[in-house]
């Protein structure tokens, strides 16, 4: 049952910054009910008259509170508030009714409490009024948090961190900064969660342990688990687990264990994160923990079909969330629990309408409350359960409402869920037009998100596979259907759809929006050049192919995706293992499915390069080794890859002397093998092209290499030396004697020679790199290194090769390069001819296949 309920279980994590009870607004809670004597450090700002009497009077009002007895607090507040004729007393009570009144979920209360305080403020001149002021802003913040208005809330507190800053009361700035922090992530904002809190975290460590710190490394921590920073998030909990132990603080021990839960059922423990999840639950929790704790263990049970379990619990949690006052909050927790019973089987306990009635209520309740973002999600996940039930005409009209909701309030992080599900449900309903419409917006959507989309962690909330992905694939699907008469702009859509694609996941990859994208149109940039989009769907694979001065054309061969892969795999393995001529009939099924349905056109289309744009486990090969059952595909075209023409930069290889910088690894490093030739490679090149500089074994370091490419600067960098690509970013990284080149570091290195030269790294060669075995997405992290490394154009091998072919493919390469009168691709292309028609490397294209370019061909 589930399409998007892979995404939509996880809903919580949007409202789950709100549930730790006094931790929702620390600031607040850290003073809870304040005496006079807390809020202004001096009795002379309540006035002189009585104020022993009033201590004992507010004292009372907490005590009350302290026992549970929210209604007898209220009670003596009030009577405060009337008698009192001290100005700062009656603001303090006023405050401290709001803090109850939230507690309860009485917002009109609350804000007119704080209203009454507020007003009392501007018409008194008070000693510490800036203080006060600061306190109830603190107190507005969180009411207006509550109510799902986290971008106010955000404001409100920027103003309280002004005033505390001013006032040189650090602690509570950085109270205040953690309560923006999770307004943030409300939001989905966890970039700039992240950012917020960083600096806090590290002025907290130079001070003795508090409460306050360890609830600015859990919030810290919670960002960082959505931003997919496992390790980091993980010590991150720790620490904040060890210092709230030591106080000890059971409330934020209870949501520590949660969010350690969390982080354990991001990566699959199941086991562990159950184990979390029950010590979450344990004595001194607050209830709202305790709810999460069991939602989080129900979403387990119901991913397992553990169908009877779920049975047995959820009416429990549902009857826990109807006592508890309506916030978003429990808003959102209705919605989870929704969203888990949904993709069970089960049509009796709970009936789709018990769910729906959960559902309703909470749309009734959101509309209470003006949260119109809980409102958005509540109605989106009804039109989703009557999407799963086939009622089209209800399950249409309830997303409708949901994407309106969403629209109004600018919510692009949710508005493309609604706009996906609204096509799925016109796909099913054969409105494929209207499909197409609705598909075309997500994809727009997504296109606007990229800042906040890929600061997700997918195993967490945002899974890139489980919701990106498809709705880009079933979009081209829809515009590609061979049912229907494919246009010009049917291609035209699908090829920026594609291009899309790339570019999300790259920034899936590196977890930030960074690559700067401009269209290029083929024709601009090298006439003799073809582009092969292959797209890999379901039931078939789709070909679209641009020739420059032609109109965009779709081959499709059909294949399933799961036959497509085993062979590809099986070509990949027998190209590693060199095992005699078995990758042959793996090669030329693969160039039947891919190339012969395009080679007509391309013959007649007169080019003389190949551009692809692969999609899915197409880049772990080598698109030259395809062959036709006469040749390789290497012998009639030079082969080149980027992730998209919208980051190809258009201008050539610049018409100048060409210098290399190269460095290299010949000797055992860090638990890598010796790669005794590469001295011969370094020599060779030195003696074919001019040489900037030379950093060889100990003389390879970060810092010399820095040095190297500030001071001397040159078009060409070549690194001959150990490195693997991942499909994680943090795995993807370049050996030097003593360190590891990571992407942000080399493209920090690279751009030190840009800025000192005026001039751009033409060509990165990344020699005896490879990509990380088992994985199969491994080839993304070359295309990342290759984009974000700055050079316009990478060479680099997919898998690490013989060393002595390396050497003979290198020196042919710059022999190319230094005539200057190729391209970079044919420039490759002839160098991996002269191994291929070396008798010692012939047997097998091992030797020649891996290297492949990556980015600007000319």
């Amino acid at each position: 049952m589930g399409r998007i309920n892979a995404n939509a279980i996880k809903i919580y994590r949007v409202w789950r910054w709100a549930v730790y009870g006094s931790l929702i607004a620390l600031s607040c809670a850290v003073c809870f009910l304040l005496s006079p004597g807390h809020a202004t450090d001096s009795p002379a700002a309540v006035g002189s008259a009585s104020p022993v009497v009033a201590q004992i009077t507010l004292e009372e009002g907490q005590q009350h509170y302290q026992a549970g007895d929210l209604a007898g607090a209220v009670q003596i507040l009030e009577q405060v508030a009337e008698t009192s004729r001290h100005p700062a007393e009656v603001i303090l009570t006023q405050r401290n009714l709001a803090l109850i009144y939230r507690e309860l979920g009485q917002w009109t209360a609350a804000e007119t409490a704080i209203a009454a305080a507020q007003a009392i403020l501007e018409t008194h001149e008070l000693p510490n009024e800036p203080l006060l002021l600061a306190q109830l802003l603190d107190v507005q913040g969180g009411l207006q948090f509550d109510q799902g208005q986290g971008k106010t809330a955000i404001t409100t507190w920027q103003q309280s961190i002004d005033l505390y800053t001013t006032l040189e009361r650090p602690t509570a700035a950085a109270e205040a900064h953690i309560n923006q922090a999770h307004a943030m992530q409300q939001l989905g904002f966890h970039l700039q969660a992240i950012a917020t809190l960083q600096p806090i975290v590290s002025d907290l460590a130079l001070q003795a342990d508090t409460l306050t710190e360890a609830v600015a490394l859990h919030t810290l921590a919670d960002s960082l688990l959505q931003a997919g920073n496992l390790p980091e998030a993980e010590a991150a909990l720790q620490d904040s687990l060890a210092i709230a132990q030591a106080f000890p603080d059971p409330a934020t021990v209870s949501a520590v264990y949660l969010s350690l839960g969390n982080l354990k059922a991001a990566t699959r423990d199941t086991e562990a994160a159950l184990a979390f999840y029950q010590r979450a639950e344990s004595a001194g929790a607050p209830i709202s923990i305790q709810v999460q704790s069991q939602l989080n263990q129900l979403n387990l049970l119901a991913k397992d079909h553990q169908t009877e379990s779920v049975r047995t619990h959820w009416s429990r949690i549902l009857e826990t969330l109807d006592a508890m006052p309506p916030n978003q909050t429990t808003l959102f927790a209705k919605i989870n629990l929704a969203q888990s019973l949904i993709q069970l089987p089960i049509v009796d306990d709970p009936s789709p309408r018990q769910i729906a009635d959960i559902l309703v209520t909470t749309i009734q309740q959101a509309r209470e409350l003006g949260d119109r973002r809980a409102e958005s999600f509540a109605t989106g996940t009804l039109g989703y359960l009557y999407e799963t039930l086939e009622q089209w005409p209800e399950a249409s009209d309830l997303s409708q409402s949901a994407l309106t909701l969403a629209q109004e309030i600018n919510a692009t992080d949710i508005t493309y869920r609604w706009q996906w599900q609204l096509g799925r449900i016109y796909k099913a309903e054969k409105q494929t037009n209207r499909a197409i419409s609705a598909y075309s917006h997500a994809v727009s959507t997504l296109k606007r998100l990229r800042t906040d989309l890929v600061a997700v962690n997918p195993a967490v909330q945002f899974s890139f596979q489980e919701n990106v992905e498809p709705i880009h694939r079933e979009l081209v699907a829809l515009l590609l259907d061979p049912e229907r008469a494919v246009t010009p702009t049917d291609l035209e859509i699908a090829r920026n759809t594609i291009e899309s694609l790339q570019l999300a996941e790259l920034d899936n990859f590196f977890r930030e929006a960074c690559l700067d994208a401009v269209a290029v149109n083929i024709d601009q940039l090298d006439q003799r050049a073809a582009v092969v989009y292959p797209v890999i769907l379901g039931d078939r694979l789709e070909i679209i192919l641009s020739l420059p001065d032609h109109p965009l054309k779709h081959a499709t061969t059909v294949i399933s995706s799961t036959e497509l892969n085993q062979t590809i795999e099986q070509l990949q393995q027998f190209l590693v293992l060199r095992v005699g001529r078995q990758y042959l009939p793996y090669a030329q099924q693969l160039y039947d499915w891919v190339i012969r349905p395009i080679a007509d056109d391309l013959s007649a289309g007169e080019v003389d390069t190949l551009v692809f744009v692969l999609d899915g486990e197409l880049r772990n090969i080598p698109m030259s080794v395809l062959h036709d059952g006469n040749q390789f595909l290497l012998e009639r075209y030079s082969v080149a890859l980027t992730p998209g023409l919208q980051l190809v930069n258009p201008n050539p290889l610049q018409d100048k002397t060409l210098r290399v910088l190269t460095a290299g690894l010949s000797e055992s490093r860090q638990g890598f093998s010796a790669l005794p030739n590469v001295v011969e490679e370094v020599n060779q090149i030195q003696s074919t092209v001019p040489t900037a500089a030379v950093l060889l074994n100990d003389s390879f370091t970060v810092k010399a290499l820095s040095n190297s490419l500030a001071l001397e600067g040159a078009p060409i960098v070549h690194l001959a030396t150990h490195g693997q690509f991942s499909s994680a970013n943090e795995e993807t990284f370049v050996l030097t004697w003593n360190d590891r080149l990571n992407i942000d570091t080399l493209n920090n290195l690279l751009q030190i020679s840009e800025l000192n030269q005026n001039a751009s790294i033409e060509l990165l060669v990344l020699s005896a790199c490879e990509t990380a075995t088992g994985d199969q997405q491994a080839a993304l992290g070359m295309a990342g290194m290759a984009v974000r490394s700055g050079a316009r154009s990478t060479i680099a091998t997919l898998w690490q090769v013989n060393d002595e072919a390396t050497a003979q493919l290198m020196t042919e390469l710059y022999n190319q390069l230094a005539e200057q009168q190729t391209t970079k691709a044919e420039a490759l292309r002839k160098a991996q001819l002269a191994v291929l028609q070396n008798p010692r490397y012939r047997q097998h294209p091992y030797y020649w296949s891996s290297y492949i370019l990556v980015g600007n061909w000319l």
